[in-house]
């Protein structure tokens, strides 16, 4: 399935462009998915979201960029 609007596009980062990012720019990141995320709660609940799949795509993208933020923590705290 492929990202159909800017939105979704910017939301559908790819884990190997993330894992080029520092932590602080994961969290940064991070911080937008979850503010788009709740942008996107608000439309649905005043019933101004036209394609729904969008509150999927936003909730699987900052799970992505969590993992990848844990998956360096790890690795730092093994070195």
């Amino acid at each position: 399935m492929r990202p159909t609007s800017d939105v979704e596009r910017k939301m559908a980062m790819n884990a190997n462009d993330l894992r080029d990012k520092t932590p602080d720019q994961l969290r940064e990141e991070l911080s937008a998915q979850k503010k788009a995320q709740f942008n996107l709660r608000f439309q649905a609940a005043t019933n101004q979201l036209e394609n729904t799949a969008q509150i999927k795509t936003a909730r699987r993208s900052a799970a992505r960029v969590k993992t990848i933020l844990n998956q360096k923590a790890a690795a730092a705290a093994a070195e």
